[in-house]
């Protein structure tokens, strides 16, 4: 896998489950179960995102099947009383869609479903030409990263560049994504900085500081 950061683009799913506008309910609830997936994109033209319907875009068919439309209107549901009486993608959909473009960080990616309170996006182009489905298992996958993988990284772009010359060797240790640095620096400084680039490694789950410095001794 690639340095950090990653992106998007590293860990979407490419093969992309959609529908038409004119999808019917029941057609999207078969898709749904067949997939196992919890929302599709709603697809114009030739890939163009216009919208996502969900399972909670689904379920006021269900939940006001047998409740007094007046009572909800009064309780200001009005956009779920009318996906109750939806038929097709287009009447049942959120739009405009909540999507995420290939180049952004995980980060970024979390950040958008964390706000927006959804567990997938859309992943477009520039165009809004649906590329792929980003969800919140893919930004997990970077918590699979070998751990010798991890500590190379560390090694490399982080120790060998920010602290080149240390009184004693720093050592890194990765164990199930927990980082351990050890030995003796001659700048106390540069250690809360190592500390805060080891940790936005990707793949780390935390870091474990033992670094001292010769200014201390």
């Amino acid at each position: 896998m690639p340095a950090t950061p990653y992106l998007v683009s590293d860990v979407m799913t490419h093969t992309v489950i959609a529908v038409g506008r004119d999808a019917p309910f029941k057609d999207i609830v078969r898709l749904m179960e067949q997939w196992r997936v919890s929302a599709l994109p709603v697809l114009e033209g030739e890939g163009r995102v216009i919208g996502v319907v969900s399972e909670a875009d689904l379920l006021p068919k269900e939940e006001f099947r047998d409740s007094d439309p007046d009572r909800f209107t009064q309780l200001h549901r009005l956009s779920d009383l009318a996906r109750a009486g939806g038929l097709s993608a287009g009447e049942l959909m959120s739009s405009p869609a909540v999507t995420v473009h290939p180049g952004s960080t995980l980060a970024q990616a979390a950040r958008i479903m964390a706000q927006r309170k959804v567990k997938r996006l859309p992943v477009v182009n520039d165009e809004g030409m649906l590329e792929g489905v980003v969800s919140r298992a893919d930004l997990l996958k970077v918590f699979l990263r070998p751990d010798k993988d991890i500590a190379d990284e560390i090694r490399r772009d982080i120790v060998d560049v920010l602290l080149p010359v240390p009184v004693e060797p720093v050592h890194v240790m990765v164990t199930e994504g927990v980082v351990t640095l050890t030995g003796k620096i001659r700048n106390a400084d540069l250690i809360p900085m190592t500390i805060r680039l080891a940790r936005a490694v990707e793949g780390v789950v935390d870091v474990d500081c033992h670094i001292s410095s010769a200014d201390a001794s």
